[in-house]
């Protein structure tokens, strides 16, 4: 049955569909990119992008084979049908990585051997080899002769079989060595080749992958194509206004008095040049499938590798906002060396919010896209860092968010120790930003304005709680102590520990600036001595 909205079809949403024909012919809609094709075509040989998951890079890579394809219909009423571009048919090698087998390096090897080898069958050619960067090479050169045209290269998620494995640094180095002996082998073929497009999350350094590829022309921050992939925000109506009509019209949407807005704030808020904007395609598409609002692109895989490097050092994830990181650290990410941060950006957790200009060098600000994934983010920080799992959290946000809001201190102390108390031994690490990060993202979770290790002129708070009527001025400390200390040593540990608390946000006067706001203010210093020994005192101004 066709859809209809008004004299209009009602374009398909293309959820889960990669396949750049499949989204034409079927009337899917589709966000014209064939105007950076045509530029990439017609600029450059060898190109390289970063982009988080679930982004839209299969498709892209479809779409420049298809151009490659020599259908020139097939693109009628996209921008490059009418431009001068020929639509010279070539033959295409297109290797997505996520498909390979990648356990272990001899798993990687005989995986990519069956990929190619079928290619060679598929096209009638005699290619012996054990080696698959040796049937990579002859079957480049041996398509070359055949079909008389140079062959395009377009090589997807190449950082797969490494990502996998971060956790695995035996796994990890012995899958690269693999990839860098057969990515290595296009540096020696540029005679035989028209175009070669490479796509991953990570940008490991080229002496460390691509080693020999030194004219790898990087797009990920170049401004030009900085909306290559993605639908930019001033196209939201464009692409999808019977969509938004379609929600809007819904009896639970009518609450808000802009859905655009809302779509917005939950899914927009990406850049690679710190103007404009995109929004993720996959939560977008599942948002108007699912007609609620919710953390799809994040439910799509979790990043456990992330996880644990947040919980080894939790100042990562409490100081998250506006770290800043130049093109130099960007080059520097390697398998033994990767920084934190830098991945979390190159995953999609963090993006380009502003770019200023310091010795004539740009320096990108970053922090957290949007709603969807600072909400998830938090969520499985939570999750990982108690050990109670994604249940466990759910019922704490209800019950810790209530009391909050009640003005129940006390039951807030309570629920707090039943959290602590269900966190595994193991999982427990004796040092204040721990405990920090998890009531940090306790406050998080619950949808509070919160605010951690905010400066003033005077110091660092660990974190406020501002709501409607009341504001939550809050001080975390940690002491050590022995898991068998006696009754007496545990009180004046604690009794120090509140002291130093409540005396640093009274003498570096952290509740100032909410005094004659209307609102009730409270103080409230944090002692934690372990899993479920904490402590509170509180004060009223």
């Amino acid at each position: 049955m066709i859809k209809r909205w008004g004299d209009r079809v009602v374009k398909k949403l293309p959820l889960g569909i990669q396949n750049f024909r499949d989204i034409v012919e079927g009337n899917y809609v589709y966000a014209d990119k064939t105007r950076y094709i045509y530029d990439l075509i017609n600029n450059a040989k060898y190109y390289f992008l970063s982009r988080p998951r679930r982004f839209g890079k299969s498709l892209l890579l479809d779409t420049i084979a298809e151009a490659f394809s020599g259908d020139k219909e097939l693109f009628k009423g996209l921008w490059i049908y009418d431009s001068d571009y020929g639509f010279e048919k070539h033959p295409v090698i297109r290797l997505d990585m996520s498909n390979i087998a990648n356990k272990t390096p001899e798993t990687l090897e005989n995986s990519l051997l069956g990929v190619l080898r079928s290619r060679v069958i598929e096209e009638g050619l005699d290619i012996d080899s054990n080696a698959p960067s040796d049937i990579f090479r002859n079957l480049i050169e041996a398509l070359y002769r055949k079909y008389n045209q140079r062959v395009v290269v377009l090589i997807d998620e190449y950082d797969k079989p490494i990502l996998d494995h971060l956790q695995d640094a035996d796994t990890a180095e012995a899958n690269r060595a693999v990839l860098r002996g057969f990515y290595g082998v296009l540096k020696s073929m540029d005679q035989f080749l028209r175009f070669t497009f490479i796509t991953g999350i990570t940008k490991f350094t080229k002496t460390s992958i691509f080693s020999g590829l030194n004219n790898l022309y990087d797009l990920t921050l170049d401004m030009k194509f900085a909306n290559i992939c993605g639908v930019r925000t001033e196209e939201l109506s464009k692409y999808f206004g019977e969509h938004i009509e379609n929600i809007a019209s819904l009896d639970y949407f009518k609450r808000y008095s802009n859905i655009n807005d809302r779509i917005l704030t939950w899914y927009d808020g990406y850049s690679w040049d710190g103007e404009t904007r995109v929004i993720n395609p996959y939560s977008l598409l599942s948002f108007f499938m699912r007609k609620a609002f919710s953390s799809f692109w994040y439910a799509s895989g979790t990043p456990k590798f992330l996880m644990d490097m947040i919980k080894n050092d939790p100042g990562i994830y409490t100081n998250l906002k506006n770290f800043r990181m130049t093109e130099v650290m960007l080059d520097s990410s390697d398998i033994d060396e990767i920084d934190a941060e830098l991945l979390l950006f190159q995953t999609g957790y963090l993006t380009i919010k502003h770019i200023t200009i310091m010795d004539d060098e740009p320096v990108y600000t970053l922090e957290m896209p949007n709603n969807e994934v600072r909400k998830a983010f938090d969520f499985h920080v939570l999750a990982t860092f108690s050990g109670i799992g994604q249940p466990g959290v759910k019922q704490s946000q209800i019950d810790i968010g209530e009391a909050f809001r009640n003005g129940n201190l006390q039951r807030v102390l309570e629920l707090l120790k039943c959290l602590f108390a269900s966190i595994p031994y193991q999982l427990h690490i004796d040092r204040e930003a721990y405990y920090h990060s998890i009531f940090y993202a306790v406050m998080n979770v619950l949808g509070f304005d919160v605010s951690a290790e905010i400066s003033t002129s005077k110091g660092r708070i660990d974190a406020v709680l501002e709501l409607e009527d009341k504001v939550y001025v809050m001080e975390f400390k940690y002491h050590d102590c022995e898991p068998d200390a006696v009754p007496e040593v545990k009180r004046k540990l604690f009794d120090a520990a509140l002291d130093e608390g409540m005396k640093q946000i009274k003498d570096m006067g952290y509740a100032d600036k909410f005094i004659g706001s209307g609102k009730e203010t409270r103080l409230a210093a944090f002692a934690f001595l372990g899993r479920d020994d904490i402590e509170m005192r509180t004060e009223t101004l």
